[in-house]
């Protein structure tokens, strides 16, 4: 059982609702619990707090109950090198990166979509935009549809050949992670207006070129209804997903406090100003 103790003797934070207000004690530490293999049970959420009950079958539920790799290993990139940046994470998704410089930070939150709607036998929905505009689905790939560049346009050209494996499903996504990024995925997202509707599998998202996103992977919720959320990101190299810590509060962290409002979100290797959280337009 690994601890981390707060420095703060008492770390105060006040929920405006109505006239009350509620303290968080930090001289109970924050536990991990790093013989734990899951998000769910690795992290406690501080005192106080309590894990939301997910939707059962829903992409959040699978979020948080994906299992992680064991405590001390590496975040490392699409060549399975350590990166040298190794003090951003407390935890790393057991999922590959690929062998290519492809899946980086807007794709990871496409890889996990996608990954849970293959376990649970809703690949037919898995389709993304282009940066371009241009949509392709596993199901045209599938169906012998590939991609081919011409004048530095991305065309579609039907093969014949047809293949519904998961071998083929991975190619799928290379293409989609190498045309699509921050820029399309935006583009394909609703924003989330108020605080009380942020869950698990939306984003905070900065589309640009390079832009960035992060993944909530995680919430947790107070008797008052003040929420935390757990952070998730992959970055440039292409490298393994990984739980942030916080830098900004280590009174929580590794478990942020979240604001559509706010002017801008500090997180561990990126500030997103201004926030901008968003949920993919075929979740609810």
């Amino acid at each position: 059982m690994f601890k981390f103790y707060h420095i703060a003797a008492v770390f105060l934070v006040f929920h405006f609702q109505a006239v009350s207000s509620q303290v968080v004690e930090t001289t109970t530490p924050l536990i991990i619990d790093k013989r734990k293999s899951t998000i769910r049970t690795r992290f406690t959420p501080p005192k106080g707090y309590f894990w939301v009950k997910e939707e059962s079958g829903s992409f959040s539920e699978y979020l948080v109950n994906f299992p992680l790799h064991p405590p001390g290993f590496p975040v490392r990139d699409f060549k399975a090198v350590p990166i040298e940046r190794q003090f951003s994470h407390v935890a790393i998704l057991k999922i590959d990166v690929g062998d290519k410089d492809l899946q980086q930070c807007a794709d990871a939150w496409m890889r996990l979509y996608s990954e849970y709607l293959w376990l649970h036998e809703r690949e037919d929905e898995v389709g993304f935009e282009f940066t371009s505009g241009q949509f392709f689905s596993w199901n045209d790939f599938k169906k012998g549809v590939r991609t081919k560049e011409v004048k530095d346009r991305v065309r579609f050209i039907n093969t014949g050949k047809t293949d519904d494996s998961y071998a083929a499903f991975r190619a799928y996504l290379n293409i989609i992670f190498r045309y699509s990024g921050t820029i399309s995925l935006d583009r394909e997202s609703n924003p989330v207006l108020q605080n009380s509707q942020i869950k698990t599998g939306d984003f905070l998202i900065k589309p640009g070129s390079p832009g960035h996103s992060v993944i909530i992977v995680g919430t947790a919720r107070n008797s008052v209804g003040k929420r935390l959320y757990l952070l998730a990101e992959s970055f440039m190299p292409a490298q393994d997903i990984h739980i942030l810590r916080n830098p900004s509060n280590a009174g929580i962290s590794p478990w942020y406090e979240l604001d559509v409002n706010a002017p801008q979100t500090v997180t561990a290797k990126y500030i997103f100003k201004p926030t901008s959280i968003k949920r993919f337009r075929s979740l609810k």
